[in-house]
């Protein structure tokens, strides 16, 4: 490890830098309420939407896993003409403004939408503004992290015991299910995580294409963005969870990108 000084036009701003980086989350510690948070936490509001967000974070993780994976496994394995375009269609959520993303959805799910309107007159089954909406909205911005970090692990995997296996005369199925998927289930898990994670933040997507409705559709996010205007407490309260999910995400994760 290098140990030598930091010259002072290098320090000074990253200084700074940790410091504005640091500085908004030590100013929401300070200002939560310490005294009253026990009961802040068992408040009615605060636990549906906490319940809220979990179920939805993971319904939306599953569907990703279910979709995600093999759409990695495509992007990793196979040679075919626009995978490049592809692969840039599947990471465009990342950097689409969520609230954008939402209004796409709405056009695309929305009652006269380009599949909404058939899935209302085929099964009547309508999709914004309920809570299967919220699980849609976090899976479509959080889908991008599980593809990125399962087609890293895909790429990085050693192909050799796949060739072995179809020699033996496994079929692609049965190598991926015994060969593949284990040789890349902690960039499996890694992605799922931090599809999890991205999916309980959501909120752009989700308050534009589900709405928020209490206890149907107002995950954690959008609650805290109401409270702002009603208890600034229960906002804290509120962000302190995220606060601290997203705390123990990185450090769940710490070994996929710290060496030493």
């Amino acid at each position: 490890m290098n140990r030598r000084r930091a010259p002072l036009a290098l320090a000074i701003p990253a200084a700074f830098g940790l410091a504005f980086l640091i500085l908004p989350l030590a100013g929401l510690l300070i200002r939560a309420p310490w005294t009253t948070l026990p009961e802040r936490l068992t408040e009615p509001g605060i636990l549906a939407a906490l319940r809220l967000s979990l179920l939805t974070a993971s319904l939306a993780t599953l569907v990703c896993l279910i979709l995600g994976v093999p759409l990695a496994w495509v992007l990793a394995r196979l040679e075919f003409p626009g995978r490049r375009f592809v692969r840039a269609l599947v990471t465009v959520p990342l950097v689409l403004p969520p609230v954008v993303g939402g209004v796409a959805l709405l056009l695309v799910f929305g009652r006269r939408g380009l599949v909404g309107e058939w899935l209302d007159q085929t099964f009547g089954l309508s999709l914004p503004f309920t809570t299967t909406g919220v699980v849609v909205a976090e899976a479509f911005v959080a889908m991008p992290f599980l593809v990125i970090a399962v087609e890293g692990a895909l790429r990085g995997a050693d192909v050799r015991f796949e060739e072995a296996a179809a020699t033996l005369g496994a079929s692609r199925w049965t190598t991926f299910r015994r060969v593949t998927l284990p040789l890349i289930a902690p960039g499996v898990a890694a992605g799922a995580v931090l599809c999890w994670a991205r999916a309980l933040g959501e909120f752009g997507a989700t308050i534009t294409f589900a709405g928020n409705f209490p206890g149907r559709t107002q995950t954690m996010p959008l609650a805290v963005y109401l409270a702002l205007e009603q208890d600034v407490d229960a906002a804290i309260v509120l962000s302190l969870i995220l606060l601290v999910v997203s705390v123990g995400i990185l450090a769940a994760l710490r070994d996929k990108w710290v060496a030493a």
